[in-house]
């Protein structure tokens, strides 16, 4: 899709690493430093351009984050709380009766949220099959400002793989706005924006950071954003007060730096297991994109960079036989979140709000950085106390 350069030429690893610094001068220090403060002295007389003002407006802290992340993805962005407090931003972006086009297999958080905006008659949502590019083209039909398409590519924790171009070039014609979920590839092996779409979202509490001790989000936006989008979600963020803390902040900010090795690492272990995985009798299917035999692998090979360290796997088993493998391993950790250093597995079903279209035995894998035969021997274990 992308070519391996990214701002001022630098290729996106070294980005990742050198973005959201302050100028170098002696004495100083390298990285912006946690700033921790409610309150900032004002101009002396009007308020001037750049102010800061008040703590819930903006933090230096912040500041340093969304440059770096902006960097990778190619436009401004915005941090917000958690990755839900952006999808809750994102979302309150359409008007009243507007309508929200979403897979019909997202994240559980997104479901909810856009299932419960509906029933208090706030929007009407339109799920489709988001692999299946002509019917969410043919779910436009109809649509204009105002309306939006969430999309998710891979898909949490289906694995589907969105056209990204085709979609965001029919809905950008018809003047729907196109929000894409880019926290699986990472802004490493997918860069939404260069495809069209108006904003690009994360739960940064994911792979961004990187080692399960933050709850973050960021939106990205089109550097022109003709639309004011950021400048909308700027302000839901202070009203609503839906702002992160400066230590997490910093904390996201240097678990970026190592971004390109994590996912370097995660990603050619994930290959190695779904290739083992379908290989296994226990296992009845393998959800990789990296995989030929996945349904859009070539569109994967197409529209990413690399196919990621996330993937999921079918037991022959039920579903009582997927929570045995969860309960049996001992390096992988049985968790709900991912994208961390350590690997974790988790039956999504396990939770009510996950879609009724999950797998019941479907078990999803965050494959970390630790070593792939070691993790290996664990899922192999595990699979046999399990059957």
């Amino acid at each position: 899709m992308n070519d391996d350069t990214s701002r001022d030429g630098l290729a996106p690893a070294t980005v990742a690493v050198t973005a959201g610094r302050p100028p170098a001068s002696p004495n100083q220090p390298m990285n912006v430093p946690v700033v921790f403060t409610s309150t900032y002295t004002a101009s002396d007389f009007a308020p001037q351009s750049g102010d800061l003002g008040y703590g819930r407006w903006g933090n230096p802290s912040w500041t340093a984050l969304e440059d770096a992340v902006g960097a990778l993805e190619g436009g401004p962005a915005l941090s917000f709380a958690s990755g839900m407090a952006v999808v809750s931003a994102v979302l309150n972006l359409v008007p009243l009766g507007g309508t929200v086009v979403i897979p019909d297999i997202p994240y559980s958080g997104t479901s909810q949220l856009a299932r419960e905006l509906a029933e208090a008659g706030r929007l009407s949502v339109r799920a489709v099959p988001i692999a299946d590019t002509d019917v969410v083209v043919a779910a436009l039909d109809g649509l204009g400002a105002g309306d939006l398409v969430v999309l998710e590519s891979p898909t949490n924790p289906m694995m589907d793989v969105a056209d990204l171009a085709t979609v965001i070039a029919a809905a950008r014609g018809r003047g729907v706005l196109t929000a894409v979920d880019n926290t699986f590839a990472t802004p490493l092996l997918q860069q939404p924006l260069s495809l069209g779409a108006d904003l690009v979202v994360h739960s940064a509490t994911k792979y961004l950071s990187g080692h399960s001790d933050v709850l973050l989000g960021l939106v990205v936006a089109q550097s022109d954003d003709p639309q004011g989008l950021l400048a909308r979600l700027h302000g839901h963020r202070t009203i609503n007060g839906a702002i992160p803390g400066p230590m997490e902040a910093w904390l996201a900010l240097r678990g970026l730096r190592t971004l390109a090795l994590r996912i370097e690492r995660s990603s050619a272990s994930a290959a190695e297991l779904a290739r083992r995985l379908g290989d296994h009798p226990a296992v009845t299917r393998v959800r990789y994109p990296g995989l030929p035999s996945h349904p859009q692998f070539e569109l994967a090979q197409r529209q990413m960079r690399g196919f990621g360290g996330m993937l999921s796997f079918e037991l022959a088993g039920d579903a009582t036989a997927a929570e045995k493998v969860c309960a049996a391993t001992r390096l992988w950790v049985h968790t709900t979140s991912l994208g961390g250093v350590e690997s974790s597995l988790e039956r999504r079903r396990r939770h009510g709000g996950e879609s009724v279209l999950v797998p019941e035995s479907l078990i999803r894998l965050s494959t970390g950085i630790e070593d792939v035969e070691d993790l290996w021997a664990d899922l192999v274990q595990a699979l046999e106390s399990a059957s």
